[in-house]
């Protein structure tokens, strides 16, 4: 099986690339199918504690779905397609239990900006565009993207983007706060290393999974954001890194977290 996703794991930082340089690594099913597998396999691996998503070459993160193998699809069909890619890439990175962000290199179009949505956190340098053209091929998102870019950039905004197919540059997505920061191309990889290594070094791994939960559940119309805030917060009570964190803290030291 070609190798589409590549791995690369350094500092407890899993760097993962999308490997279709010459399709402007384009979401086929292949890649959906092998991302699908690395995320699983980071989530268990304990020196894995964060995670970046991002293309391969400097023109393209993901320009978009593999649009062929769309030709053949019916109705059932593409609901199908919708959701097993929510399932097995994009809800999984929403609801991972430690951070991912997208280091955001050129185009990140359709799927590609629902990828970049779907991470924690997003970073991009400054030939990114981002976009959801779908209503040009008489389709829309089909990945999370209407829902996410109104999250991210608000209603009226994500409306005006969603239906004039617009792209808009890093700047402008800084602007809107789709991204967090927009950095120079050579610093696009040591900035997304550095912004989790200061979550790593601080953050006991167990309040990050209870943060990312809460933060996801203000957004869950199934779940009371609040009340699930109140039962992490306590469950955090009754971990080890609590006692070591408040020994840290009153010892004047660095604190060890151990994850449980």
């Amino acid at each position: 099986m070609e190798n589409l996703v590549l791995q690369h794991l350094e500092n407890g930082i899993l760097c993962v690339t999308i490997n279709q340089e010459k399709k402007l690594n384009a979401l086929s099913a292949a890649i959906i199918q092998q991302l699908s597998n690395t995320l699983d396999q980071a989530a268990t691996n304990t020196k894995v504690k964060a995670v970046i998503i991002t293309g391969a070459g400097n023109k393209a993160f993901v320009a978009g779905a593999d649009i062929t193998e769309f030709l053949a699809l019916n109705k059932a069909g593409g609901i199908q397609l919708a959701k097993e890619g929510q399932e097995k890439v994009f809800s999984k990175i929403e609801n991972f239990p430690k951070p991912v962000l997208a280091a955001v290199n050129g185009f990140a179009l359709g799927g590609g900006c629902e990828l970049a949505m779907a991470c924690h956190l997003r970073i991009a340098s400054p030939n990114a565009l981002f976009g959801q053209p779908e209503v040009k091929l008489g389709l829309i998102p089909g990945y999370g993207g209407t829902q996410r870019l109104a999250q991210l950039v608000g209603k009226g905004k994500a409306i005006e983007m969603l239906l004039t197919a617009d792209m808009i540059n890093a700047q402008q997505a800084l602007d809107l706060r789709l991204v967090n920061h927009v950095v120079e191309a050579d610093q696009l990889l040591p900035k997304a290393n550095e912004l989790l290594q200061k979550i790593i070094q601080r953050a006991a791994p167990l309040a990050v999974t209870r943060i990312i939960e809460c933060v996801n559940a203000y957004y869950d119309k199934k779940q009371d954001g609040y009340a699930k805030e109140l039962e992490s917060f306590g469950s955090c009570f009754a971990t080890h890194d609590f006692r070591e964190g408040v020994a840290a803290f009153l010892e004047k030291r660095n604190p060890e977290f151990k994850g449980y």
